[in-house]
């Protein structure tokens, strides 16, 4: 290349990267800009090859003239990234902006089902003159199966089915489990207030069960009692059949089975008309386990100091994750415990 040939190519590449410069609107474009004036295979490459064929006069002259021109282009590339940069950053600060004072539109949430169905249940308890009591998650042996006429023999007490906390000494007062049942809540009202009394006792009960489909260690019952004076079996009939029809908003039919409970004499199995359809599609229905009640034992009464001769009365539990899942048609218990919302948006 000769002199003048460099001359002009001088000018040429410092006219057309300010005239590229003043074009470039993003960081993007300005690396191409670089890559093409002052990269690899960009013209100083050949303007530095062609001094060599020079006079050492014109080399002196060149020499400093090609590097004030790359120098100057790299000074306008530093300064044209940085205002990019900025501008950059502030759109990036305009879109993530968040205004604090500006409201949003709030979905309104609903009840868990199970609370649903227990307001549900609490509701017909209470218009029938019940309370609805609550007591302790960790409970001493003694109101869990002591006081329930349990004795230290049933399998209701063996490790395998129950949480024990505290087992070290030989005073079930002083012994303490995750309750199995809302009955201990019962009787430690039934202990507190004598009677009569009426009590219901939603509560979260703790049992050693593998998880699956229908079990969990963890799940909720509804426990109650009524004691007073000439109760009978048909008391306890029609205050369970109230609060079926009202859960499932139909009549609800039940039977009565004996049963075997420590704590009630008699005892008795409930069970109740199921009607649904078929895999075929045509109604059915089946006779359908419910729950275990029966007439209170009268040591149970006595471990309450309640006098048997002159009181007597019923109790029952029934699992409401149980009643959930058959009112709602849910399969599988753990969905009640996933906290998915797109599976409990569905109530």
């Amino acid at each position: 290349m000769s002199q003048g040939e460099l001359e002009r190519s001088l000018k040429k590449v410092s006219e057309e990267a300010e005239e590229g410069l003043k074009t470039i609107k993003n960081l993007e474009m300005l690396g191409d800009w670089y890559q093409a004036f002052l990269g690899k295979k960009s013209p100083f490459n050949a303007f530095f090859v062609a001094l060599k064929d020079l006079s050492n006069e014109d080399k002196k002259e060149y020499g400093p003239r090609i590097n004030t021109l790359r120098n100057q282009l790299e000074g306008a590339y530093a300064s044209k990234k940085e205002a990019l940069e900025i501008i950059a950053l502030n759109e990036k600060l305009k879109d993530d902006r968040i205004d604090v004072t500006k409201s949003f539109a709030k979905k309104q949430g609903t009840l868990h089902p199970l609370s649903q169905v227990q307001r549900q249940v609490e509701d017909v308890f209470v218009s029938m003159g019940f309370e609805i009591a609550d007591g302790p998650e960790v409970e001493t042996e003694w109101f869990n199966f002591d006081a329930l006429n349990i004795p230290g023999t049933h399998p209701a007490r063996d490790m395998q089915d129950t949480f024990f906390v505290n087992h070290k000494t030989d005073n079930p007062k002083k012994n303490t489990v995750l309750r199995t049942h809302g009955t201990c809540i019962d009787i430690r009202k039934m202990c507190e207030k004598g009677a009569p009394i009426r009590t219901i006792a939603p509560a979260r009960v703790f049992r050693n069960e593998a998880l699956d489909a229908t079990h969990d260690a963890i799940f909720y019952q509804v426990d109650g009692c009524l004691v007073d004076k000439n109760i009978s079996l048909a008391d306890l009939k029609g205050a369970l059949k109230s609060v079926l029809s009202a859960v499932f908003e139909r009549d609800i039919k039940i039977r009565v089975r004996p049963g075997y409970f420590p704590f009630v004499e008699p005892g008795l199995e409930i069970d109740i008309w199921w009607e649904y359809i078929d895999k075929n599609g045509e109604a059915a229905g089946r006779w359908l386990e419910f729950c275990g009640a029966g007439m209170l034992h009268p040591n149970v009464l006595r471990h309450c100091d309640i006098d048997p001769d002159e009181y007597n009365g019923f109790a029952f539990g029934f699992g409401l994750t149980r009643l959930v899942m058959m009112k709602y048609g849910i399969e599988d218990i753990r969905h009640l415990f996933s906290f998915k919302k797109e599976f409990l948006e569905q109530f």
